[in-house]
């Protein structure tokens, strides 16, 4: 890999016309970003790749907070009946939109939208809008839909009424049974509201559709995250004093610390410095314009902060997220067992989620070992161990959050 990667992003705008710049920015644009309100806004670009010829692309996006991250996706499929199933939108921004006509052209109109999700805004808040794009297509969703801080009805938030339903509950009632089969987990009882996951299997392409259950967590970034690296190089530095090259070290550090955030919130190896000396080097930061926080950088990583990444790093292997473990998925040990065994039936050879990187090639038995963390407590499955010290902060938000009645206790054990 080379050390430096073509401009992209404000860097290549600036260097354009004002008028093309301009154009672009309209091919990226994403006027609803208040509904969601993360990084990057009102921005965002689309990244759309073949995954299986003729059959399955991905459109990555991405979105965050403070440059905290990750990639968003979208799976489109063709049919084999003709037209495509959309599982799980992002954005339908100009430039998204028109990858997706392209699709069309050649296959057919989007016939199917798939919400596989009851409550994750990153998720949700595109659906309405893009079925706006689609009039033709029928929008499925995951049972016990429910919104925060108001439980409003879906038509209150932009999905079309006389297109919605609810996906039904035995798969073969399905219009696209002779394609896919599908398996939800939940109501799992958060107390606000419940959540649930909608699996999808392909059964021609044995390929696995998932929200957020199980990922991979890759050595360098996300392709995606090429296309903006601005935060890639953000949390590449080691203090508000810090001016990091555009490389492709620097980008693999800034992912890498990304990913122990987006994990842990805070991992071990992480040490925040205080109120008063966070300003105190703000002031001083030759890092002050808007975009870099006004140099606000309130992180030091200790010197073996890459030994708590390579414990998660699981290229090759899956891993349910410890958010999902700590928070979610101890509340219902035994439904997410069955549900797991469910999914685990399906002969599928890879995995396409919603997050992180993808595909992923994976077994059926690969699966199924990532939940074994609920068989027995501890942090992680037994094939994949994490350590215990970086899960200190998401204990604390559950003792926490236990006590206080925001959730339920936890149910623990595979009982």
């Amino acid at each position: 890999m080379q050390d430096r990667t073509p401009q992209t992003g404000d860097a290549l705008q600036e260097k354009q016309p004002r008028g093309v710049a301009k154009a672009r920015s309209r091919e990226f644009s994403w006027n609803f970003w208040p509904a969601a309100p993360l990084y990057p806004y009102g921005q965002r670009r689309t990244l759309q790749r073949e995954i299986v010829k003729d059959r399955i692309w991905t459109f990555d996006q991405t979105q965050g907070i403070l440059y905290v991250i990750v990639p968003v996706r979208m799976t489109v499929v063709r049919l084999a009946s003709g037209g495509l199933l959309v599982y799980a939108p992002v954005a339908p921004t100009p430039e998204c939109v028109r990858g997706v006509r392209s699709l069309e052209a050649l296959h057919g109109p989007v016939r199917y939208i798939i919400l596989p999700t009851v409550s994750a805004i990153e998720h949700k808040a595109f659906v309405g809008p893009f079925a706006r794009q689609f009039p033709q297509a029928q929008v499925y969703v995951s049972p016990n839909q429910w919104s925060f801080p108001v439980n409003l009805p879906l038509s209150w938030l932009g999905f079309p009424p006389n297109r919605t339903q609810v996906l039904p509950a035995n798969s073969a009632d399905a219009p696209f049974a002779d394609e896919f089969d599908y398996a939800t987990v939940g109501p799992i009882d958060l107390n606000a509201g419940p959540y649930v996951e909608t699996a999808f299997f392909h059964r021609l392409t044995q390929t696995l559709l998932m929200i957020d259950s199980v990922l991979t967590v890759p050595t360098d970034p996300p392709p995606v995250l090429a296309l903006d690296p601005y935060p890639l190089l953000f949390h590449a530095r080691e203090d508000a004093f810090d001016t990091v090259e555009d490389t492709a070290e620097n980008r693999r550090k800034g992912w890498q610390r990304i990913a122990l955030f987006t994990f842990y919130f805070s991992p071990s190896a992480l040490e925040v410095t205080g109120l008063g000396q966070t300003l105190a080097d703000a002031l001083k930061s030759p890092n002050r314009s808007k975009k870099a926080y006004f140099g606000l950088y309130p992180f030091r990583w200790k010197a073996d902060w890459q030994q708590s990444f390579e414990t998660l790093r699981c290229e090759g292997r899956l891993l349910v997220a410890p958010i999902l473990q700590t928070l979610i998925y101890s509340r219902a040990a035994k439904q997410v067992l069955d549900w797991a065994d469910q999914i685990a039936s399906w002969d599928f050879q890879q995995i396409i989620p919603c997050h992180f990187t993808a595909p992923v090639a994976a077994t059926p038995e690969q699966l199924r070992a990532a939940f074994t963390f609920l068989e027995r407590p501890g942090a992680g499955s037994k094939t994949h161990p994490l350590p215990e010290a970086d899960f200190a902060l998401l204990r604390k938000i559950d003792r926490q959050l236990n006590g206080s009645g925001v959730l339920p206790p936890s149910g623990g054990g595979s009982g």
